[in-house]
């Protein structure tokens, strides 16, 4: 009996019985909660699918790479426009821009399941684009806040989860590589926001070069929301926004803390590297360029983490990428010249950028597709905790210990040492998944 047999048959009591409206509303919601067809099924390839790949390059070089360019934002606010704010406080605008970048995927992935994908998408893309010409006239922390902060990070947010999640529709075999080469398009944007804003700000000022910005996001957004595509029809899979049930699982659950952890220290280095380049003697024009050879390291990260992840698997290649992060995270408060903190720069930007670009993978392979989207914004939403806390903690930590070489002290516990901790969690939940010490996962 096929499968819709058996679903008249369980709805129909007798032949030749006709369904009142209610019935019908009753086997229409029955129907809707049938699983999507597998994701065996994906192409792994062809031009749509690439073409989608492309679009997720520029949603992630538009919202990645100008969150990741808050490090030139911490430092030229320090000196300039609000000097007069700690560097702790000025933190808590990049590090809720950084969470909200991650928290809203909660409500997007489950609206990706149910079929809610470009709509809101192009809504965010507008709104973006407005925050970037309206950051160009604050003038006082709250405004900084709320526009470059809460609006631009809730909206990146929005587009970043369902976009991460729609190349798993159409690739399986080929999933990692095609992820790394997506989340390059994060490194991409974060080599050049930072080193455009470093060109231009001296040459038009710092109002005109956030318009230049807008202008840019307006052409990449927009091009983004044309080749944006799902593959997979929607599935009403049961349970709400959160879904208690995917924490039965417990590698997932383990990767989820594992998650919160990693940020917790990831973002510290981005963060204060430039700042902490001008404290050792760094000319002001090349701290900058710190943090954009950072994030262009992480370009080669991200597509040797790709590689490496469809041959060993996401969550060893995420481990061993982390562990990386972690030791440079320890080493960086204690570099004494701009060479060490060149070296130290390239080795972290290379190492971080292998968790960002394989965690949705990771969060996909652990349940059934048609509950990847809630379950990837799931992973982002708790994450997100991790994100906003970290920035400021350190920022804390580094004025109460008058520099960043005495914070050093405290990198035994935070954020190197959370970084290490997150690396080993992440090889429990491969050992967890796999019930094996060896294997592909």
């Amino acid at each position: 009996m096929s499968d819709e047999s058996q679903i008249l048959s369980e709805a129909l009591p007798c032949d030749g019985w006709e369904p009142k409206a209610d019935d019908r509303e009753t086997l229409d919601q029955h129907v809707s909660e049938k699983p999507a067809p597998h994701l065996s099924g994906a192409p792994d390839g062809g031009l749509t699918a690439w073409l989608v790949v492309v679009a997720v390059n520029l949603v992630l070089f538009s919202t990645f790479g100008i969150a990741n360019t808050w490090g030139v934002f911490q430092a030229y606010y320090k000196e300039n426009i609000l000097r007069h704010s700690s560097p702790s406080n000025i933190a808590w605008i990049g590090s809720a821009q950084y969470a909200l970048v991650y928290f809203p995927a909660l409500a997007t992935g489950r609206m990706f399941d149910l079929g809610y994908f470009k709509i809101p998408c192009f809504t965010a893309s507008c709104v973006i684009i407005a925050s970037a010409f309206l950051t160009a006239e604050c003038t006082q922390f709250w405004q900084f806040f709320l526009v470059q902060g809460l609006s631009l990070g809730v909206c990146c947010g929005i587009i970043v989860g369902p976009a991460l999640v729609v190349i798993s529709h159409w690739f399986d075999g080929k999933r990692g590589l095609a992820m790394s080469l997506a989340a390059i398009g994060a490194s991409i944007g974060s080599t050049v926001f930072p080193a455009t804003a470093q060109k231009l700000i001296p040459l038009i000022g710092f109002k005109w070069t956030m318009r230049v910005f807008g202008f840019i996001l307006l052409v990449t957004l927009g091009t983004a929301n044309i080749l944006l595509k799902r593959r997979l029809p929607p599935v009403n899979a049961f349970g709400g926004l959160f879904n208690l049930k995917a924490f039965r699982n417990t590698p997932y659950v383990i990767l989820c803390i594992a998650g919160i952890l990693a940020f917790l220290g990831l973002y510290t280095e981005l963060t204060y590297i430039s700042v902490s380049a001008v404290a050792i003697g760094v000319s002001k024009n090349f701290a900058f360029y710190i943090i954009a050879i950072a994030n262009g390291a992480s370009t080669f990260g991200r597509l040797s983490a790709g590689l490496m992840a469809d041959k060993v698997g996401a969550l060893n290649t995420m481990a061993v990428f982390t562990a990386m992060s972690g030791i440079m995270t320890f080493a960086w408060p204690f570099a004494t010249n701009e060479s060490q903190l060149i070296a130290i720069a390239t080795i972290y930007g290379f190492s971080s950028g292998g968790f960002v670009a394989l965690f949705a993978v990771a969060a996909v392979a652990m349940g059934d597709m048609e509950d990847a989207g809630r379950r990837v914004g799931m992973f982002m939403s708790l994450a997100a905790f991790g994100a906003i806390a970290g920035p400021p903690i350190s920022g804390a930590i580094s004025t109460a210990s008058g520099g960043f070489a005495d914070a050093g002290f405290y990198a035994g516990t935070y954020p190197g040492g959370i970084i290490m901790f997150a690396a080993g969690l992440l090889l429990l939940a491969r050992y967890l998944h796999l019930a094996s010490l060896w294997g592909k996962c």
